[in-house]
């Protein structure tokens, strides 16, 4: 329910995202005899919720959110820097899941920037997502693996404009319009962290969930939750400069911003003295 909440009242623009996530984390923890973990992979551009919504699955889960000892995230360009030592990070990586798992089956890992993963280092924790009862003793079937993506945000995209300029607003877009041609198109970009990956190929990956580019509308959304949530009245003259500032593409139409949300926190302090 605080899942369900929490996205209903935090998230903007994304449909899509609160109906899946939702639906697949309570089946999957309502679920006793599930067959294999749960892997979400996550897919947008920088702004659009990714690292937002993981938080907020961390959170209803975990009484202490991302601070919790059962929850592990992963940074690529922090933990992985390195194409040269890929064998000793595929190791650590394997070494780490699988002794995190031994003490707690449910156990949640977070992949950021997969996009700039090293292409092979993510297949090394296939046997993982498998449909495996015991690997050496340990069953992964409770644990949950969430990555998180830039790569295929321009087929997300792609689909999206082709909704309005067709006179449709983007609740009408469904995941069967995008989910397929984002598999793909993630499989077969060399920069996705996901490149000819046998998690793709042997379907480990539950769901690919887009996310969709924001509008206008959902930037002054973004301002308002964090004026408020600052406990400061919401001025709607500062909120629709701050939208204002904002990027949009593309650049005839001006309809998705550049950075999603992403800024909006920076600007807030420049308007309010807080």
């Amino acid at each position: 329910a605080a899942l369900q909440e929490n996205l209903d009242k935090k998230l903007f623009g994304q449909h899509l995202v609160s109906k899946v996530v939702v639906r697949a984390v309570r089946g999957f923890l309502n679920n006793t005899n599930a067959k294999k973990p749960l892997a979400l992979s996550l897919h947008g551009w920088t702004g659009t919720g990714k690292n937002f919504v993981s938080k907020i699955v961390a959170e209803s889960i975990y009484e202490r959110g991302l601070q919790s000892k059962y929850v592990h995230q992963f940074v690529a360009t922090l933990h992985f820097p390195h194409a040269h030592s890929i064998s000793l990070y595929k190791d650590q990586l394997q070494s780490w899941i699988r002794g995190n798992v031994s003490i707690c089956p449910r156990s949640l890992f977070i992949f950021d920037e997969m996009d700039k993963m090293h292409a092979g280092l993510i297949d090394s924790i296939k046997p993982f997502l498998d449909y495996y009862e015991l690997l050496d003793g340990v069953s992964y079937r409770q644990a949950i693996f969430i990555f998180l993506s830039n790569a295929g945000a321009e087929k997300i995209t792609e689909v999206a404009l082709d909704f309005w300029r067709n006179g449709r607003t983007r609740e009408d877009i469904q995941l069967t319009d995008i989910q397929n041609a984002l598999s793909v198109s993630v499989f077969n970009n060399k920069n996705s962290g996901f490149w000819h990956s046998t998690l793709i190929d042997r379907n480990l990956i539950d769901y690919f969930i887009p996310f969709l580019p924001l509008e206008y509308k959902h930037v002054k959304m973004c301002v308002r939750v964090e004026v408020e949530s600052r406990g400061y009245d919401v001025d709607e003259d500062i909120v629709s400069r701050i939208a204002d500032e904002m990027t949009y593409f593309p650049r005839e139409e001006r309809i998705y911003s550049d950075k999603g949300c992403k800024t909006v926190d920076a600007k807030l302090d420049y308007y309010y003295d807080f």
